[in-house]
């Protein structure tokens, strides 16, 4: 198996910054490029009210401006030796965009970085990381940090 396109999706949150170093770690092993994509929740869509405010388009903009810096150094000294990664933020609802960018970019390996849970409360959260195992057109690696 040979996986040439690599999707780390982040919330930059710990967990996804775990996730991260086996990132890296599986794109030098199989020269791999590494996808690093942001998600910004998109009200709109979720509650399916539009909202024309200028405040609403000025919040967004923001938003994707300092989700753009955030991933120019979301764990630099983790990959300050990986010469293919690409940054992307997109905005939507995180699974489905995840889920997209995976099936329109070819990527062969999805690793994803989450909490351990378990009984009712892995019941009712983690739905990202349950969807997009569900739905995805490739293998996905969950990667969990021990507390």
């Amino acid at each position: 198996m040979k996986f040439q396109k690599i999707l780390l999706p982040t919330d930059f949150s710990d967990e996804s910054l775990y996730a991260l170093s086996y990132a890296v770690d599986f794109a030098k092993m199989f020269n791999a490029k590494l996808y690093l994509l942001h998600v910004i929740y998109d009200i709109e869509k979720v509650s399916n009210l539009h909202i024309p405010h200028p405040s609403i388009t000025e919040l967004y903009k923001d938003l994707e401006a300092h989700a753009k810096r955030n991933l120019d150094s979301f764990g630099i000294e983790i990959r300050e030796d990986l010469k293919n990664v690409e940054s992307v933020v997109l905005k939507g609802i995180p699974y489905e965009e995840i889920i997209k960018f995976a099936k329109e970019n070819d990527i062969d390996l999805i690793i994803i970085g989450t909490l351990p849970r378990s009984g009712v409360e892995r019941f009712f959260v983690g739905s990202t990381t349950q969807r997009v195992i569900r739905n995805t057109p490739c293998p996905v690696l969950v990667v969990t940090k021990k507390q």
